[in-house]
């Protein structure tokens, strides 16, 4: 990355960090959603530096937290998350090589479809569901995640849903998006595709992030929570459209 592009991205992932603080969602779909837009990084290179900085994140709020994560909806989430975050890998880095067009369409498309899940205000269930829907939203969480690190809105959707306290809610998908995070770096290492030295320069955006997550909690914005989650859902919803239609031009344009 060249010298603006290293601050345009520092940029983006803090106001990123921040958001995701303040409502709990929305780091990796505001970090790949304005990549996508901005061309400073490869899709692939860019989900890489977000699942280091979603784990940066991560550890930084399960500081004190960890205590209240629900241990067992963890596991039975992981059994399936893990196997198709493999999945979603080998999905991405199969598109970035031969099918970009169709990577970004995809992105736009998940961007949008989060926007307007997210947009929902989840109906609380009377009982805890069972373990296979737990299953179920694991494994799109894991193919999401495996894609574009961003495993959030399917189980954001399904967690809120549950009768449980915020507080265990949150903590446990922060632990999640943890273990992912580990998991897809991990593939990244053993498969030998680590972005190149200038790329990796997008590692000084960890300060940044905790920064930044340090400022929302200390100095959050004069907004109620309602009208910061509309404006974060209407960029993103806009971010999506605006990566989708050029490929899908582009692509009825090239047959």
């Amino acid at each position: 990355m060249s010298l603006v592009e290293l601050i345009g991205f520092l940029a983006l992932t803090g106001i990123a960090a921040y958001i995701q603080t303040l409502t709990g969602f929305a780091f990796g779909l505001i970090t790949m959603g304005g990549v996508g837009l901005t061309g400073l990084l490869s899709l692939p290179d860019a989900a890489m530096l977000v699942s280091v900085l979603t784990f940066v994140n991560a550890v930084q709020m399960l500081h004190k937290g960890w205590r209240d994560v629900a241990w067992r909806e963890f596991r039975v989430v992981m059994l399936t998350s893990i196997p198709m975050l493999f999945v979603g890998y080998w999905l991405l880095e199969w598109l970035a090589g031969t099918r970009a067009d169709v990577l970004r369409l995809i992105l736009g498309f998940v961007i949008i479809v989060s926007s307007l899940q997210l947009a929902r205000k989840p109906d609380p269930l009377p009982t805890r569901s069972g373990d296979v829907s737990f299953m179920a939203f694991g494994s799109i969480a894991g193919l999401m995640g495996g894609m574009f690190s961003t495993a959030g809105p399917p189980l954001v959707y399904h967690f809120y849903r549950q009768p449980m306290p915020q507080v265990t809610i949150r903590e446990t998908l922060v632990t999640i998006f943890a273990l992912n995070a580990v998991f897809r770096n991990g593939l990244v290492f053993f498969s030998g595709n680590l972005p190149s030295a200038s790329t990796l320069t997008g590692l000084f955006a960890v300060p940044v992030v905790m920064a930044a997550t340090h400022a929302a909690r200390r100095w959050p914005p004069p907004l109620s929570p309602a009208a910061m989650r509309w404006i974060v859902l209407g960029l993103l919803f806009l971010s999506g459209v605006s990566l989708g239609m050029p490929a899908v031009l582009h692509l009825l344009t090239t047959r």
